[in-house]
């Protein structure tokens, strides 16, 4: 066993794909694929399961990545300490719903590495895909909410996907709105408040479950439905039709400087929070961006 060998592990499991891997290691798909083989066989398992569709990680395999960054990062560390190479490019992915401090705390994360090389990623996506993505490794985090209507449903995909949830804060709804709706004027609204206005929520694709809903309510009868699939266009239409959405009562106005966030009067919560892979530790970057995600929950919603 290399360490070579173990970074092609790394990367095939980064890429999702042996040719994409080998590309991106410039090594030819043989030779990586054959270089797998002998460590699989050297080591007594299947790291990864050949299928029509691709490649997919087992759960021995998912064993064995853990300690394989472990030594990988542990290595790289010792190389750049007693020598003077540049440090290798570096990887972090996180998936998210759609929330603007999941934003913030990644440009900070940018901004204070400052890294010379890095392969950043920042997926604002639908539910089941989060989770798809984390499982999958594909990100290392995936930031999503719980709540009584929904956490039988979500934390049984987790279990099912070896992934745990971490509670990052308990939020009490809010509307969001425009700063030139009426409804700014109140101190909080009600359901009865909300029904002259459209309703815009996140579409879910082909997993457009109520539980699946990054919406808390989602079963609710509305008489002006709006479904879109990102949050610049969500926010676009809450300004230009006046409408609103409801989320958790955190958001940045230094990116929605536009959007105001009003109380709903409701006794429900929602439970905010990040989900990592059992099996799989997170690296230094995410250990740091989730503390930067803190940070900004605690700035933002004060």
């Amino acid at each position: 066993m290399t360490l070579l060998q173990l970074r092609y592990v790394i990367e095939v499991t980064r890429s999702r794909s042996i040719s994409q891997a080998a590309q991106r290691l410039f090594i030819s798909q043989p030779s990586l694929s054959n270089a797998l083989k002998e460590l699989e066989k050297e080591i007594g398992i299947t790291i990864f399961s050949r299928t029509n569709k691709g490649i997919v990680m087992t759960q021995e395999g998912s064993e064995f990545l853990r300690y394989a960054r472990q030594v990988v990062e542990q290595a790289e560390l010792l190389e750049n300490r007693y020598s003077n190479k540049r440090l290798p490019k570096q990887h972090f992915s996180v998936s998210a719903q759609h929330y603007s401090f999941a934003v913030s705390a990644f440009v900070r994360l940018l901004e204070d590495y400052n890294l010379e090389e890095y392969e950043f990623m920042l997926r604002e996506t639908k539910t089941y895909e989060i989770i798809d993505d984390v499982q999958k490794l594909r990100s290392e985090i995936g930031i999503l909410y719980v709540n009584h209507f929904n956490e039988k449903v979500i934390h049984k995909f987790l279990r099912e996907g070896n992934l745990v949830f971490h509670e990052l804060f308990e939020a009490r709804p809010h509307v969001f709105v425009s700063f030139r709706n009426p409804l700014v004027q109140k101190e909080y609204v009600t359901l009865e408040d909300l029904v002259p206005y459209p309703y815009l929520s996140f579409e879910q694709g082909d997993y457009n479950s109520f539980y699946f809903s990054e919406e808390i309510l989602s079963t609710l009868s509305r008489p002006k439905n709006i479904k879109v699939s990102d949050r610049a266009t969500l926010f676009n239409l809450v300004i230009g039709l006046n409408g609103y959405t409801i989320s958790t009562g955190v958001i940045s106005h230094e990116l929605n400087n536009d959007i105001v966030a009003i109380p709903l009067r409701l006794e429900e919560r929602m439970n905010v929070g990040y989900i990592t892979h059992k099996d799989v530790p997170i690296s230094q970057l995410a250990h740091t961006y989730i503390q930067y995600v803190k940070e900004t929950i605690a700035e933002e919603g004060s």
